[in-house]
């Protein structure tokens, strides 16, 4: 601006100099003459910057800037880095914009901006996700319109945001949210949704674990409890007394021990990490084992064979393998009736190896097979416990076929009998040999 009146009056102190000489040398009437010339000249420059400015400032541009002469070519340099800066700053934000929209896509959450009307300026892939929208429809839309649930009416119209709220959705599946509403500025506010509905299985499973568990445990300790209560008011125990009392609180302490330890197993196999250190298994060893264990629990009751014996060995662990083949031979044997049969075969061929456990028994209805290896799933109560089973075992076979990368296989029908296999892919078999 300075530069600018200073050059002005320069311009205007010479064309005065000019007229004043004019006078001097031609007269008064050619001076008048000769400043007029010289100010119409002065201001045709002028105009025909300023007709540059505006056409300039009509399609502003920072490519485009026009040359300026004199005076303006100042003020056209000053608009040229106004220019540019502002090009900068506007490439700047929009590289903001774009990262903090690529942010918001890439978000594991839910987020849809509402504006003051509480409508729909923008949402991600996963709000999408998780209230069934479609994003070129409903950007506009009235949230409340698109989104029904009465609790979530409910949280709109209290307006305390403070706390979230947790809602079940039904579209496709039941998904479980949490659901928070963020004012960001006097009217805009950021819907956000998290799908909790992992957790929440979680939760419920550990509530309905902690119940089962107290569930088991109360039984014998009641049964006990109620032996040392009675035998504490009995003045003398008789020898026949004793005899009666004591089988079946050991019986009721076994079954208590027998619980424990296979929480433990089980958490061990929870807790311990995922990939595990193989070894050779005997596996004709451990089906000699396994018919002893099941001959001890049998007690001559039922006829216990090995069907098939493959020479093959086995990579795997031998602890965990023991434990998983075990629950199935006792399950085997706790629910086949009297004089049914038993039989456990080890088989490889070209698609892998397979051990398996047949017997006679009561069988499982096919509805119930999906659920055998939930934890203290029992299709039938009474007679579990009547049986002395933990309702563990096949949850501890379900983790160790998973930490051996196999594959547990039931085919069951009621009152003909089960079969359980668990399949090893053909990577796992080994020779004494190698």
């Amino acid at each position: 601006m300075r530069e600018f009146l200073q050059r002005s009056l320069l311009y205007a102190a010479l064309i005065t100099i000019l007229s004043l000489a004019c006078t001097l040398l031609l007269g008064l009437t050619a001076a008048l003459i000769c400043a007029l010339i010289l100010l119409g000249f002065w201001l045709f420059f002028h105009l025909w910057h300023v007709a540059r400015l505006t056409a300039w400032l009509h399609h502003p541009s920072s490519r485009h800037i026009p040359e300026g002469y004199g005076s303006w070519s100042g003020i056209f340099m000053a608009l040229y880095r106004q220019s540019r800066k502002q090009d900068e700053s506007r490439k700047r934000l929009a590289s903001a914009l774009e990262r903090f929209t690529s942010a918001g896509e890439a978000m594991p959450d839910g987020v849809i901006v509402l504006n003051g009307h509480d409508r729909i300026d923008w949402m991600n892939p996963m709000a999408v996700e998780h209230f069934a929208l479609e994003r070129e429809r409903d950007v506009g839309s009235q949230l409340l319109n698109l989104i029904r649930h009465p609790a979530f009416h409910s949280y709109m119209a209290a307006g305390s945001f403070s706390q979230p709220l947790t809602m079940v959705t039904g579209h496709a599946r039941e998904r479980v949210l949490s659901i928070q509403l963020v004012p960001f500025d006097l009217s805009h506010k950021m819907l956000l949704s998290r799908d909790i509905t992992s957790l929440e299985r979680v939760q419920t499973v550990h509530r309905d674990f902690v119940a089962n568990v107290s569930h088991e445990l109360r039984t014998p300790l009641t049964v006990v409890g109620g032996f040392i209560e009675t035998l504490s008011d009995m003045e003398e125990v008789d020898h026949a007394t004793l005899k009666h009392f004591l089988p079946m609180m050991m019986e009721q302490s076994r079954r208590m021990q027998r619980l424990v330890e296979d929480l433990l197993v089980l958490s061990r196999l929870e807790n311990e990490p995922k990939a595990i250190e193989f070894d050779k298994v005997d596996m004709n060893m451990l089906l000699d084992t396994l018919l002893v264990e099941a001959e001890g629990l049998s007690h001559g009751r039922h006829q216990i064979t090995l069907a098939q014996r493959s020479p093959d060995w086995l990579w795997g662990n031998t602890q965990e393998l023991h434990s998983a083949f075990g629950n199935l031979v006792s399950n085997a044997v706790r629910y086949t009736p009297e004089g049914g049969s038993i039989t456990l075969a080890w088989q490889t061929d070209a698609d892998g190896a397979r051990f398996s456990v047949s017997d006679t028994g009561i069988g499982i209805p096919r509805e119930h097979i999906p659920r055998l290896t939930e934890r203290f799933y029992r299709v039938d109560r009474g007679r579990s416990r009547s049986s002395g089973g933990t309702g563990l075992g096949l949850a501890i076979v379900k983790h160790v076929v998973a930490r051996h990368r196999a594959r547990l296989e039931v085919h069951s029908l009621p009152e003909q009998g089960s079969t359980f296999s668990v399949n090893f892919g053909r990577e796992h078999i080994a020779t004494a040999t190698d």
